[in-house]
């Protein structure tokens, strides 16, 4: 659906977006990840027409944007992450009205109503614009992105600002949506990828630092460390207070296992449950033979995959020069 090719925008000297080149496949729900500052809403603006490119391209369902903007936009329902709205307008006015700046011109009640319905804002078609709370503002934002029925959605940062309830049913709202459009979604919330996305594009400091499948991402990056859950019985119970602060009790038992880092822990009711991390080649029956020795009855031993939060933590903490090699370049 989207096929960026060394797509950039520069400010004068300075380069927001610099040589990106990735895809996005149709159907599918893609997360467009990155730090603030990295370029993400730059990218968005220019696949949706807002800002032209200072070099290279993107093609929307096979329409260059710069060569066929306007063919390219017809395709596209775009939500910035700054929503305007006219606040004495009511919903359902305020969709009539932007469906017809987008051209629908037939059966527009219709769409208005499907759109309303599918961002769940039909039950207030008749309030005032200026009289709703931000996360129904943000689906009317939605419901603007779709009325003109859009096989492509960009949606900038749409959960911005909403309480953890709005942010579940907006999550549900983006499932229903994923059933009939791609969507290209950025957001700073690491959980919500994980629950509605496929695929992921991560972004740092203006270029691409890996893209593809979640799996495939994980998969990718778990060469280089392997996490491992510990379940471990405290035997010593006179010992307990220096096991007050487990992941400082467990960071002294692996001091010496080179290697080994603990990345959190949690001490209750005798047991200690505990996330490692060993580096390629380090033996995590090291660590285990050293917990029992400190008096820690080992419970249970098991790989842990990768997080996308660990994955963005490690592909975001890099040098630039070393950002230049993602590990895939294709959100296939």
């Amino acid at each position: 659906m989207i096929h960026a090719e060394h797509l950039t925008r520069r400010f004068g000297p300075r380069v927001a977006v610099d040589d990106l080149t990735f895809t996005v496949p149709k159907g599918q729900i893609v997360g467009f990840l990155g730090p603030n500052g990295a370029g993400k809403s730059t990218t968005l603006k220019m696949l949706s027409g807002f800002l032209p490119p200072s070099s290279g391209t993107a093609r929307v369902a096979g329409h260059d944007i710069v060569e066929a903007p306007d063919e390219a936009r017809r395709l596209i329902g775009y939500m910035p992450e700054t929503f305007p709205v006219y606040p004495e307008m009511r919903v359902e006015e305020y969709l009539h009205f932007r469906a017809e700046l987008k051209g629908v011109t037939t059966r527009r009640k219709e769409a208005v109503q499907r759109a309303m319905e599918l961002a769940d804002v039909a039950d207030v078609a008749r309030r005032l614009l200026g009289e709703l709370s931000k996360g129904y503002k943000q689906r009317v934002g939605l419901a603007d992105a779709v009325v003109a029925s859009p096989p492509l959605l960009i949606l900038d940062e749409p959960t911005e600002g909403l309480d953890p309830n709005q942010i579940l049913r907006f999550r549900e709202v983006l499932r229903t949506l994923g059933r009939e459009h791609t969507i290209f979604l950025s957001t700073h919330i690491l959980s919500e990828v994980e629950a509605v996305c496929s695929h992921v594009v991560i972004i740092h400091r203006g270029r691409i630092a890996t893209a593809g499948p979640l799996d495939t991402v994980r998969a990718e990056l778990d060469g280089a460390a392997r996490d491992v859950s510990l379940v471990l019985t405290v035997k010593k119970p006179d010992e307990a207070r220096w096991l007050d602060d487990a992941t400082a009790a467990l960071t002294a038992v692996a001091k010496n296992a080179e290697g080994i880092t603990v990345v959190r822990a949690s001490f209750e009711a005798g047991l200690v449950r505990a996330d490692v991390r060993a580096a390629e080649g380090t033996s995590v029956e090291d660590l285990v033979a050293r917990c029992v020795a400190a008096g820690m009855g080992v419970r249970e031993v098991s790989p842990k995959g990768r997080s996308l939060e660990h994955v963005f933590h490690d592909l975001t903490t890099v040098e630039p020069a070393a950002a230049e090699k993602p590990a895939g370049a294709e959100a296939k």
